[in-house]
């Protein structure tokens, strides 16, 4: 579906919701923002990616920061999410008053949170996310319950041994519209480093794209990694995190160091 961007319809384009970008037939490809500051969050947008998320959770971001940078991308026409700090009702509205196209939920091991995490997504009567589109409703008019119900994206991260195991209860949840993986977190749940690669890990997480799709479910995850977004984009998952804007400041800058001192 088309919506307008905030400003109105007179002078902004139309750009692609989120949920037209995520259910595409090819894999998103998104850009991950966990360095404040509005100009960088452009400069991600204007890259080329499907969607932005603003990395509330381990960025270095709060919430002003937060709603500077979905101006920012918003001015560019691309769909941002926003991963909240935790599965808390109050920064799940915040985000999504602010603007925010959907959420990203932490740590959600049970079909108890998933449903909480839904529920602080929607208006009444699917859900009981309190009625106040500071920023979200700005250039729409004919925003509504139903309007916002029906595209804004709720994803929650499975990340821990636990909620795998669950995971078939947890994509039946009614409103789950993506899961995405922390493999990190998922790897100290088994007992592993964070950047483990070991079979085991590699083999839980490639089994997470066909239990998604049997349910209507995307399947996303955080890649540290071009070589590793290959990698799941080739097990089936198709909303995929690139590396993060430091990730890829600090490579490209230790890789020209490298270039220029030989």
């Amino acid at each position: 579906m088309l919506q307008p961007r905030p400003g109105g319809r007179g002078s902004d384009p139309l750009t692609v919701s989120l949920r037209e970008a995520l259910t595409s037939t090819k894999p998103a490809v998104g850009g991950w923002c966990v360095i404040p500051g509005s100009f960088t969050a452009e400069v991600m947008a204007r890259a080329g990616f499907d969607w932005v998320c603003i990395d509330v959770q381990h960025g270095l971001i709060g919430y002003q920061e937060m709603l500077s940078m979905l101006q920012a991308v918003g001015v560019v026409g691309v769909p941002a999410l926003v991963r909240v700090p935790w599965n808390d009702p109050g920064w799940i509205m915040k985000a999504l008053d602010a603007g925010a196209a959907g959420v990203i939920v932490p740590m959600v091991n049970s079909p108890a949170e998933a449903v909480a995490a839904v529920g602080a997504c929607r208006y009444p009567p699917d859900g009981y996310r309190s009625w106040g589109p500071t920023r979200a409703s700005l250039g729409v008019a004919d925003y509504s319950p139903a309007l916002a119900n029906s595209s804004v994206i709720c994803a929650v991260m499975v990340e821990t041994v636990p909620a795998l195991e669950r995971l078939d209860e947890i994509v039946s949840v009614p409103g789950v519209d993506a899961v995405f993986i922390g493999p990190s977190d998922f790897a100290l749940s088994m007992g592993f480093g964070p950047r483990s690669d070991e079979p085991e890990h590699r083999r839980q997480l490639e089994a997470v794209p066909a239990v998604c799709r049997d349910h209507g479910v995307v399947a996303g995850i955080a890649c540290g990694s071009t070589e590793l977004l290959e990698r799941w984009r080739q097990a089936g998952y198709t909303m995929l995190a690139a590396p993060s804007d430091l990730v890829t400041l600090r490579r490209a800058t230790a890789e020209m160091l490298d270039s220029v001192r030989r």
